[in-house]
């Protein structure tokens, strides 16, 4: 495994790869774990040239505060990078990802994407420029890369589709593929932000999924209203005194607008984001 710390040396391991290869792409932002392993085995599954890059982008924060805490544990990711069979690892620096980088995280990249309204429900209000942030990030790395395929997981639900929308609409020649939310033994869906809980969030956290369980088993069955469930997601959940939802929102898998009946889409979604104290916890479940 080839681990570059400058696009000047990843370009470089990049030559040395066969002419014809096809690469399967794995974008992160580090301090992996065992949901990010199941990317690259999905990965895998596709190419044996599996490229990983590692870089916490400062554009997709909204909260200073958010991105000086999120976890980096470079040298451990390597090694379990390592382990499960990536060729190429690439950590870039902020200057060669925003080649015009300023000391302001707004300024770093100025362009704007037309992300098609799916920024306009769940995330995108509450993290405002977030997935811009993530647009501006993940076609930049396409560019460098040049991947055939590219692996992100559907615990992030809407910048899945997101990505998906951009990579089609900008025409990209990279299938995106996506890969299913890994969970702990309790139901948690893994994320890097796990490793922020204390000890008493962590043991109630959990909840979440147990609550998106929940409300599956009862759609259809009880006939409640989207509206309705999503109410009672909101108060099963906030009924721990340790979690506060954020928000809870039944919307259409393709447009990520909300539903106000279940007739209104082929494929719906469940989608939330808790506090667990100070950690902000995403979780979906699909629900037709």
């Amino acid at each position: 495994m080839n681990i570059c710390y400058s696009l000047a040396d990843f370009q470089e391991a990049l030559e040395l790869l066969p002419k014809d290869r096809k690469i399967a792409f794995v974008p992160t932002m580090g301090a992996l774990h065992e949901g990010h392993i199941s990317l690259i085995k999905t990965a895998l599954t596709h190419s044996k040239y599996v490229v990983v890059s590692i870089f916490v982008n400062p554009t997709q924060f909204n909260n200073p505060d958010d991105l000086a805490r999120y976890p980096r544990t470079v040298a451990e990711d390597c090694k379990k990078l390592k382990a499960a069979g990536a060729t190429l690892v690439f950590i870039p620096s902020v200057e060669d990802i925003y080649p015009k980088a300023t000391n302001k995280a707004e300024q770093l990249d100025s362009l704007v994407f037309d992300l098609g309204g799916l920024d306009k429900t769940g995330e995108g209000p509450r993290r405002p420029g977030h997935f811009n942030g993530v647009a501006q990030v993940v076609t930049r790395l396409f560019d460098i890369v040049k991947p055939a395929y590219a692996i992100f997981g559907e615990k992030d639900f809407q910048q899945l589709a997101i990505i998906r929308y951009i990579t089609k609409k900008l025409g990209y020649p990279v299938e995106i593929i996506a890969s299913p939310t890994l969970r702990g033994e309790d139901g948690l869906a893994l994320s890097s932000r796990n490793m922020l809980l204390t000890p008493e969030h962590h043991a109630v956290a959990p909840k979440i999924y147990k609550t998106l369980k929940g409300a599956l088993n009862a759609h259809p069955a009880s006939k409640p209203t989207p509206a309705e469930l999503t109410q009672w997601v909101v108060e099963t959940i906030n009924s721990e005194p340790l979690l506060k939802v954020e928000y809870a929102e039944i919307v259409n898998s393709l447009t990520l607008q909300i539903v106000n009946s279940w007739e209104e889409a082929e494929s719906i979604q469940l989608c939330t984001a808790v506090f667990a104290g100070a950690v902000r916890l995403i979780d979906n479940i699909k629900l037709k």
